[in-house]
């Protein structure tokens, strides 16, 4: 099933505690509501420059989501009111263990948690442009991210004390982190076309994509207990068990644009598990896709 979203490019999505799928609109600065089978709800940002893009549930009850260009970190509750902090180039953000907001800072190369009284700390990563891009929930109590840049993934402590565990692939240049089913973390290598698996003692392992080119960029676990990654270079969705079985899905094409004759590269980025267990993906060619 494919949801057109008119005049909007979705690039992060994650269900609510209300049943709704929110999603960031990166290029047109808002962020939206869609309950599966009704139109969706748009909430503009102001300013809309900000590039909103990775969104997550919070502690609180409220949806929480980066504004990359914007240096902020937006907080908008399910009846629609937005408020924001500070930030420096932030990208991924996750609800920690600890009641907190943990949020990565690309360009300065740091990870910011928010707390619940809205105080933010900031602890510096240790690789210089490294890049810090998404960041998750471990099984142990800490903070897992991917250095982009860094060809590495990271651990974080609550108090702030980082361990980087590098990458047996060059120029991997990770993107995408979740916990498994398995309680390791999983992620994407979209410079190496890899998807790769750490456990807590920091032991990697690494499964090539039938399409070395496919450019992952996103992964989650899904309600079937195999992880789903978007694969934004070839427009497909992948799934992957944790024993390393890979498969890949045809994304439905994206209808041509007014004025246009060809269909468009759907450009799937984030994903989610949607409120009815089914797999939905944000198309940033301008529609969720849900796989059934």
């Amino acid at each position: 099933m494919l949801t057109m979203i008119a005049e909007g490019s979705p690039y992060g999505v994650a269900t609510g505690p209300d049943g709704a799928l929110w999603f960031t609109l990166v290029h047109e600065g808002r962020v939206a509501r869609m309950v599966p089978g009704q139109a969706p709800v748009i909430h503009q940002l102001d300013p809309a420059d900000g590039d909103p893009t990775v969104i997550t549930q919070g502690h609180d009850g409220a949806m929480w989501f980066t504004e990359f260009k914007g240096d902020r970190v937006g907080r908008i509750t399910t009846d629609g009111r937005l408020t924001s902090f500070a930030a420096t180039t932030p990208y991924g953000i996750t609800a920690g263990p600890d009641e907190a907001m943990w949020v990565t800072q690309m360009q300065p190369g740091t990870i910011a948690r928010i707390g619940a009284d809205g105080v933010m700390t900031e602890f510096k990563v240790p690789v210089e442009g490294g890049m810090v891009a998404f960041i998750t929930g471990g099984p142990d109590d800490a903070l897992w991210f991917t250095l982009n840049q860094g060809n590495a993934i990271g651990r974080i402590s609550l108090s702030g004390e980082v361990t980087v565990h590098p990458l047996p692939t060059e120029g991997a240049a990770p993107v995408g982190i979740t916990l498994g089913p398995d309680d390791a973390l999983w992620f994407v290598e979209i410079g190496a076309g890899q998807i790769g698996r750490i456990d807590t003692s920091g032991k990697i392992t690494e499964y090539p994509l039938p399409n070395r080119a496919a450019r992952p960029h996103a992964i989650t676990t899904g309600s079937d207990g195999a992880l789903w990654f978007t694969e934004w270079g070839i427009g497909r969705l992948g799934r992957i068990t944790t024993d390393g079985t890979i498969s890949e899905h045809p994304l439905p094409p994206i209808p041509p644009a007014e004025g246009e004759t060809t269909e468009r590269k759907a450009e799937p980025h984030g994903l989610t598990v949607g409120p009815d267990g089914a797999i939905w993906v944000a198309l940033e060619a301008g529609a969720l896709a849900r796989m059934t």
